[in-house]
């Protein structure tokens, strides 16, 4: 081959290339905006209202103007109703739009009905009849949809999607559009998060055109609990929860769930079920093969309209309840990930940058993956166009198969509500207990079914009055299962043996979160008469009349620990004043002048004192405290104050302080040891006032979290020559039993005997060091009394 040959030959594959990355680009973004028939122009465009098409660079929309879209759209089409379900945390509408054919507007309470009796065939009488009525309603039902967008508000493109879903959905004429509304119920949230659609927002565009362009916010995008807000689907402690659950899901009962977000912009271009597993046990097997066949069904649609870089069973599990109340209530949940730009900044992402994720390479095809994706521009319109393109995907699928998402719904409650069988499961005893009623709240805030029947005997066990009943043969024992039963996590490895991480945590068991003691029955019983209600129990009480104020340390850096310390001290225990310290109160130093008592939340060592590099935020968001901080703590403590690291943060304090103290587990390999959000057994002095009150035996959420051994001394070089005589160990993982009760642990014989909370007095103050997360999520209720015995 001549030189002048294989030069023209490169050059018409380069162009081949070039042409499918234009393709491919294109396809996306000709999806959001090209409609084959619009009705006649009535009905207002996002661009009309906006100023702005949804998915151009560099714009994003206000929640008022999200609102007025939607407002606007009820006003013009009558495939539109849209209202407000309530308010959010922050106190502005948080909302809904229900879409489908008018004439199933015009009978949405039937419908509600139809989804009611199906979710409880008990409620259609006997099996004979039952099953001729369940044939009725599912020939006259329709398939519910709920589809989720914004929860995480710097995934921007999901709540700009929402309005283009909208108005197609409002607006087209298109035999597929018809289909759907006239075969679905559409129920469209377009932000399951308003308050962060301002938080990012306002952020974007304070840094549009600066350095910092396409930043996150050096702030929580939820009041609260930032990220952590899809970790809330089964304790329920945020408003916006709260109103999803309360006001769609129990009332609605969605066969599908489709939760729109963004993911990384190194991986695939979009991610689809089936999940990767584990896949939490009480999950019914007819909802896997529900979202098994809805994935590979959209990934097989979407490759065939030219989308690349698309790959199903890899990354994400479906291990937790906390991220998919609908796999207990008889719905798939389709998580969709696409890949991020900058917020709404593009970027351009070589082929070589692309990096492996569970599961698959994007530099290879495989099963799993495919087609590759050869990198090039990526633009917040090809997020906008994956993500709607993907929705009409879900909504085709469950038009042309609205029988069979009927049929399998109702088939799941008929499993569900089925008599017991010898050697099942019967039903769990819940007896009297401090937090029974919290306990009791999240069973029945998910729609669970609770007998409270006085005095009863089951298994040969006498229950006093007050102890409830939750029976398994109930259309959501599914759920009560998963939450009251401990967990096994399997041991899964790489093929080098490394354990593979789950995407969030093992461990869901609220009864060992919360102290509150249950009983499996595996024997049919019965029930007396209810006699009792239940009780309510909570947290420990104040003491003091006028408490001490707190201070808590909150980093530019955002943390979901500092957020969810600030939600306990607000809603669980209010009379527990507190203020926020920023790193510049911090080196300000005189800290003991306003604050006896300072919490530092889990947060790694390195961000705490240097926070974002230089460079990366504007100057007064980076530095982290810096050494002026330290030495302002290190004063505090002196003094007189008391200073409590939670999780690992207390690192932070051995490293700083030099304390007598070593992290056993610091540097220790995965393969040696490993505790990915799991409940750990612990042994606690009940003579330190810390503990005073509570039993030997406790628990401790472990999660990264570190593992305490007393050493002879501070380093010779330290300033604070702290004697190992100065350290009080206040709780321990106990020596001869295993330390594990539900989740996952790898390499338990590293940490028996060795301590989990411990104190350190230097001068006239004290150092106390959580080597776990008491306050986790504001679940752990078991070991609330250490915390706040801690900061009183």
């Amino acid at each position: 081959m001549s030189r002048r040959t294989f030069l023209l030959l490169l050059l018409i594959a380069a162009f081949i290339f070039q042409s499918a990355a234009l393709a491919i680009t294109s396809a996306a973004r000709n999806q959001t905006h090209a409609p084959r028939a619009t009705s006649s122009g009535q009905v207002p465009t996002p661009e009309e209202v906006l100023s702005f098409r949804p998915g151009d660079d560099r714009k994003l929309a206000s929640w008022n103007q999200v609102l007025t879209y939607f407002d606007k759209l009820d006003q013009a089409s009558n495939r539109v109703k849209f209202e407000a379900l309530g308010k959010s945390t922050m106190d502005v509408p948080f909302v809904m739009a229900t879409i489908s054919a008018p004439e199933n507007l015009a009978r949405l309470e039937e419908y509600k009905k139809i989804q009611q009796l199906l979710a409880d065939p008990r409620k259609l009488g006997p099996p004979g009849v039952r099953e001729r009525k369940a044939a009725e309603l599912i020939a006259r039902g329709k398939t519910i949809v709920l589809i989720t967008c914004g929860i995480h508000s710097t995934e921007v493109g999901s709540y700009l999607s929402s309005m283009l879903i909208a108005h197609r959905l409002a607006s087209s004429n298109e035999p597929e559009i018809e289909e759907i509304l006239r075969n679905t119920i559409v129920l469209l949230v377009p932000s399951l998060n308003p308050d962060g659609v301002e938080i990012v927002k306002n952020w974007y565009d304070k840094t549009l055109g600066t350095p910092y362009e396409g930043t996150s916010p050096p702030e929580l995008y939820q009041k609260y609990v930032g990220h952590d807000n899809n970790r809330d689907w089964y304790a329920f402690t945020q408003v916006e929860t709260k109103i999803t659950v309360a006001k769609i899901h129990n009332v609605w009962h969605p066969q599908i769930v489709h939760d729109i977000h963004q993911q990384g912009e190194f991986g695939s271009r979009l991610f689809l079920p089936p999940y990767m597993p584990p896949v939490e046990p009480n999950v019914p097997k007819q909802l896997i093969d529900g979202y098994t066949e809805l994935g590979n069904w959209m990934a097989g649609q979407l490759r065939a309209k030219g989308f690349q870089g698309i790959t199903t069973n890899s990354t994400y599990d479906a291990w937790t309840p906390a991220r998919a109340y609908s796999h207990y209530h008889a719905g798939v949940r389709m998580l969709s990930e696409t890949a991020s730009a900058r917020i709404a900044s593009p970027i351009t992402v070589k082929f070589e940058e692309l990096r492996s994720r569970e599961g698959y390479d994007p530099q290879k095809a495989s099963d799993k993956f495919g087609p590759v994706w050869r990198g090039g521009p990526w633009h917040l319109r090809d997020i906008t166009g994956y993500m709607t393109t993907a929705a009409f995907t879900l909504l085709q699928h469950a038009s042309q198969n609205r029988e069979r998402w009927l049929n399998r719904f109702y088939q799941i409650g008929t499993e569900a509500v089925r008599p017991h069988r010898r050697g099942e499961l019967y039903a769990f005893a819940i007896p009297p207990a401090d937090q029974l009623g919290p306990l009791l709240t999240i069973l029945e805030s998910g729609g669970v079914e609770v007998d409270y029947p006085g005095t009863f005997t089951a298994d040969r066990h006498r229950y006093p009055q007050g102890t409830a009943v939750v029976r398994m043969a109930q259309p959501y024992g599914s759920f009560a299962k998963a939450l009251l039963e401990t967990q096994r996590y399997p041991d899964l490895r790489d093929a080098s043996g490394h354990p593979i991480p789950p995407y969030d945590v093992t461990a869901h068991t609220l009864p060992l979160l919360m102290g509150v003691p249950v009983d499996p029955i595996y024997t049919r019983f019965a029930l007396p008469k209810p006699k009792a209600e239940r009780g309510e129990g909570g947290l420990p009480g104040c003491g003091d009349a006028n408490p001490p104020r707190r201070a808590i340390y909150k980093s530019h850096v955002p943390s979901m620990d500092e957020g969810w310390t600030r939600w306990v001290l607000d809603h669980q225990a209010k009379c527990l004043s507190h203020a926020s310290l920023q790193d510049a109160d911090l080196r300000k130093g005189n800290l003991l002048k306003d604050f006896p008592i300072i919490i530092v939340p889990d947060q790694a060592p390195r961000t705490i004192l240097n926070g974002y590099r230089a460079g990366a935020m504007p100057p007064q968001y980076t530095g982290g405290i810096g050494e002026q901080g330290v030495k302002a703590l290190r004063e505090f403590v002196e003094q007189g104050g008391t200073l409590i690291f939670l999780n690992r943060a207390s690192d932070f304090a051995i490293e700083q302080f030099k304390l007598p103290l070593r992290n056993v587990v610091a540097g220790v390999a995965r393969t040696d040891f490993f505790v990915p959000g799991s409940i750990l057994r612990i042994e606690l002095d009940t003579a330190h006032p810390i503990a005073k009150g509570m039993l030997k035996e406790s628990i401790a959420w472990a999660e990264d979290s570190p593992v305490f051994e007393v050493v002879s001394s501070g380093s010779s070089s330290s300033e604070l020559d702290v004697p190992a005589a100065n350290v009080r160990i206040i709780a321990r993982y106990p020596a001869n039993k295993d330390p594990l009760l539900s989740g996952w642990l790898l390499g338990g014989d590293r940490i028996r005997g060795k301590a989990a909370l411990v104190e350190v007095t230097i001068g006239k103050g004290r150092i106390i060091l959580f080597g776990f997360r008491p306050q986790y999520r504001a679940q752990s209720l078991a070991t609330y009394p250490l915390f706040v015995n801690a900061i009183r």
